[in-house]
């Protein structure tokens, strides 16, 4: 079975399952999945329950569908994510992302815990991503293309939505929580990266490193929604934390910025048109 009816055959299967129709999708990443607290909820669906979906391994990923209203706005909104670490094809990775555009979503908010490097950065923090870089070695869209997802080539120069960030600086404002802008940086893992690699990282004017999200704003982009992301500094990165690094550094601090972090989020998602 192709990419694409992997893809038309799970769109299918959530649409069935609800009369929603949301134009606004969100990806929590590790720890952040509180916010569904705060979701008028349609329906539930599990990862296992999806067509062609994988289920997350990973502490902090609920792998779970829920498809409901925020702020009054239909959403769809994914409980955690696969990864690339955890053994999965980049094709199985961003098969729900290309799912949920190919189901109706325009506007997809891409949300992860990460490594702060910047001076300023303190566990817990928010930071807009306004660009990427991908020095995992791979990308989603090697092999043959799809014309149907989007063009062979497709351009990359503006993956982050400028609008869109702008409303995020609206909402950070308006919620009067503290934020930080830059670049993040997508590494494989799922070994955390070394100082060494940290402070080349830093050089080049990286805000934040860490284990996914690029691939799923590539391909989102080779399909024609619009994107913005949000990483939650869930640990200071090699070499600039003194302490070891650790993923239940990772959920503890994720669950201290939950707070700020649904706040935002509503905030933000309230004025999304």
């Amino acid at each position: 079975m192709t990419e694409l009816q992997q893809v038309k055959e799970a769109s299918a299967f959530i649409l069935k399952q609800t009369k929603l129709r949301p134009k606004i999708s969100l990806t929590l990443g590790s720890g952040l999945g509180n916010f569904v607290d705060a979701i008028e909820k349609d329906i539930v669906i599990p990862f296992s329950e999806i067509p062609h979906f994988q289920s997350p391994g990973v502490e902090g990923h609920g792998g779970k569908l829920i498809v409901g209203h925020a702020e009054e706005k239909e959403v769809f909104v994914f409980q955690g994510r696969i990864h690339y670490y955890e053994g999965h094809s980049l094709n199985d990775v961003v098969l729900p992302t290309r799912t949920i555009i190919n189901a109706g979503a325009e506007t997809l908010v891409l949300t992860n815990s990460a490594g702060g490097i910047l001076d300023e950065m303190s566990p817990a923090d928010l930071m807009i991503i306004n660009d990427h870089i991908n020095f995992s070695g791979h990308n989603p869209l090697i092999g043959p293309n799809t014309e149907e997802f989007g063009p062979r080539f497709p351009d990359m120069s503006h993956v982050y939505d400028s609008d869109l960030n702008k409303q995020m600086e609206e909402a950070f404002k308006k919620v009067n929580v503290p934020h930080h802008t830059g670049i993040y940086c997508w590494m494989s893992g799922p070994s955390y990266e070394t100082p060494a690699e940290i402070q080349m990282l830093k050089k080049m004017g990286v805000g934040a490193a860490g284990m996914s999200t690029v691939p799923e704003a590539i391909v989102a982009r080779h399909m024609g929604a619009k994107v913005c992301g949000v990483s939650c500094i869930t640990n200071l990165a090699a070499g600039i934390s003194p302490d070891e690094l650790s993923h239940d550094e990772v959920t503890e601090n994720a669950g201290k910025a939950s707070k700020n972090f649904s706040r935002f989020l509503s905030c933000f998602i309230g004025n999304l048109s």
